[in-house]
């Protein structure tokens, strides 16, 4: 329908401009064979007439041209930047929808890395102690003569390290207790597996520097022996775990208590 009115008034037009410029010629032919001051005049303003009515004649259809290029070009630019826009976005992949279907899964039949997934609840960072939660030693003049890596929680650790930075840290009397942690963590292979970093493994000369290093840290989760440290931590860090064997009942509830990091991500822990 609309197609079919253009034409017909595109079909007027022409017809109009046809007889509009027959009738013009012959007043033209008039107006020249009377050469005065008032002809020529007359001719003149007839010109600009005859000027200005084509101006107005194609004014509109090329109005209309124009409008309609210009909205199919920002239409086009639109689509164009749309589909720039969304070659340029990268994937993301939301590491809770993993979590949703670790709980989909009966608790007997989870892996250990989903074990750790769901416990961690989106952790990306830790900062862990060493002794009595990496080491069997627990203190920092036993530290000074040897330091054992407890067996079980190298597999741990390193299922850890998939989903989070991980920092380990201890409180140490000299040198030479430095040299004998980092050498025990490395012979059992923890650098090696990629998961683990010598240089993510800090020291310090008291528990107040423990406080400051898990401070400037700021991780998702904290692993430490001592209650008191813990505690002053609760305010600033989401999560903790705090090991020890008889566990407190005096605990925020950002605390979580276990006998060991072991006992925490096994499939009996509630």
């Amino acid at each position: 329908m609309g197609d079919s009115l253009t034409e017909q008034v595109g079909d007027l037009l022409r017809r109009f401009w046809k007889q509009f410029n027959r009738k013009a010629s012959e007043l033209l032919m008039i107006m020249v064979n009377h050469k005065n001051a008032g002809s020529l005049g007359a001719v003149a303003g007839f010109a600009i007439a005859v000027v200005f009515t084509w101006k107005f004649l194609r004014s509109p259809g090329n109005s209309q041209r124009n409008q309609r290029k210009r909205l199919g070009s920002s239409s086009s630019d639109a689509d164009s930047a749309q589909a720039s826009s969304s070659e340029r976005q990268p994937a993301f992949v939301d590491f809770n929808d993993e979590i949703s279907n670790d709980e989909l899964v009966s608790p007997a039949e989870l892996t250990l890395g989903q074990i750790v997934r769901k416990k961690l609840n989106g952790g990306r960072k830790m900062t862990c102690q060493l002794l009595g939660v990496v080491f069997e030693e627990t203190t920092p003049e036993e530290l000074q003569k040897h330091a054992t890596v407890r067996p079980n929680v190298v597999e741990i650790l390193l299922e850890i390290t998939k989903s989070c930075d991980v920092y380990l840290m201890e409180t140490v009397l000299d040198d030479e207790s430095e040299e004998i942690a980092l050498k025990a963590l490395q012979d059992t292979g923890l650098f090696k597996a990629g998961g683990l970093m010598r240089d993510k493994v800090l020291f310090c000369s008291t528990e107040i520097g423990r406080v400051s290093f898990v401070r400037q840290l700021e991780p998702d989760w904290h692993v430490d022996t001592s209650l008191d440290i813990v505690s002053q931590l609760s305010r600033f860090i989401r999560s903790h775990l705090f090991i020890s064997s008889i566990g407190s009942s005096s605990m925020a509830t950002n605390i979580f208590s276990s006998t060991s990091l072991e006992q925490f991500f096994s499939k009996d822990e509630p």
